[in-house]
């Protein structure tokens, strides 16, 4: 049975069995990856931006024989935001290869056309079965990254100290638990707007306006994701020159994502980047005790990054891709009746 599903209104039996589904599919498809908890997944499901909205369906066995509720056997969302329906598909690996997958895309496209979008994009991750999936549905690959993740155990902190503040004289670094403080939010969007690590082709947008970005911290902080961030002023303009930010998910708190991070263009060179790096990664060792590893996502061209990254001892995982097709093509070729 596949129906449309509001997490928000979901049993906990749904919510359980859901995440009983999510972490097989990391089990069969990113086994290195840790699995995820039930701490706000709930949230994490339903909440989103202001201005955005998320439908999601949901593949669910028959009715135990003890009258239960069946198990989820995959679920979809897309996120509508912008001009774009960014698309999420889970499949139990038991339930692959019997086009589960492929009606769960249908709906998806169909609600999407039907409320005038143009194009979905979806987040594809290198060697596992989702890429010929999405392939032979029509979907180009637009952006590439790579994953790196950081193993904490074999940080060595003595060096990783050095570096935290091996920065030119006339800046100051500060660690912001939570997010920036008011007072720098205005310079803070200044910084994200003028340039970022990665390509403006991303799926998910940066956050460029003072209260956009309030509103992204608002709601990382209801989704249960806890947001850090270091940030290097200049000392005589009291501009933000560059920023770093990491969140510490609920659902799988032993493994931090990196987010942006930024230095603006008149003050590279001055050793910003690495040092805020590892500036937060001396906090987090001791505002999240249980963190183990932190991954993050670079282009290939981002050289510099890429260097910082491997100095503090980021090891590159694997191609995370994004593709997107057009809605109204993909809706012809999955129903073509209609």
């Amino acid at each position: 049975m596949v129906r449309e599903w509001d997490p928000r209104t979901a049993s906990s039996a749904e919510i359980a069995s859901l995440l009983d589904t999510l972490n097989a599919v990391l089990a069969a498809d990113l086994p290195q990856d840790p699995p995820w908890r039930e701490s706000s997944l709930r949230e994490y499901l339903s909440e989103v931006m202001p201005g955005e909205r998320r439908i999601s369906w949901v593949a669910q066995a028959e009715p135990t024989a003890g009258g239960g509720p069946g198990a989820m056997l995959g679920h979809v969302h897309v996120l509508l935001l912008g001009d774009i329906g960014v698309l999420e598909v889970l499949v139990h690996p038991t339930t692959r290869r019997t086009g589960l997958g492929r009606d769960l895309v249908r709906l998806a496209a169909r609600r999407v056309y039907q409320e005038g979008f143009r194009s979905i994009g979806v987040e594809v991750v290198g060697e596992t079965p989702a890429v010929a999936f999405y392939e032979a549905l029509g979907f180009s690959r637009e952006y590439v990254e790579t994953r790196s993740v950081l193993d904490l155990s074999a940080v060595g902190w003595t060096a990783l100290a050095e570096m935290a503040t091996a920065v030119s004289a006339g800046y100051r670094v500060e660690f912001c638990p939570g997010g920036p403080p008011d007072d720098l939010i205005d310079a803070y969007a200044r910084a994200k707007a003028e340039v970022r690590d990665v390509d403006d082709g991303e799926l998910r947008p940066s956050s460029y306006d003072p209260q956009r970005l309030r509103d992204s911290l608002d709601t990382l902080h209801r989704r249960g994701m806890k947001p850090y961030i270091v940030l290097a002023i200049h000392e005589r303009t009291g501009e933000v020159a560059g920023l770093t930010e990491v969140v510490v998910p609920a659902q799988h708190p032993t493994r931090a994502d990196q987010y942006d991070t930024i230095v603006v263009q008149d003050h590279r060179g001055y050793g910003i980047d690495r040092a805020i790096k590892a500036r937060m990664l001396l906090e987090l060792r001791s505002a999240e005790p249980t963190l183990a590893e932190v991954q993050t996502w670079n282009a290939q061209a981002n050289e510099a990054m890429l260097k910082v990254n491997a100095e503090l001892g980021y090891r590159s995982d694997r191609e995370w891709c994004e593709y997107s097709v057009d809605v109204a093509e993909l809706v012809h070729r999955l129903d073509p009746a209609r």
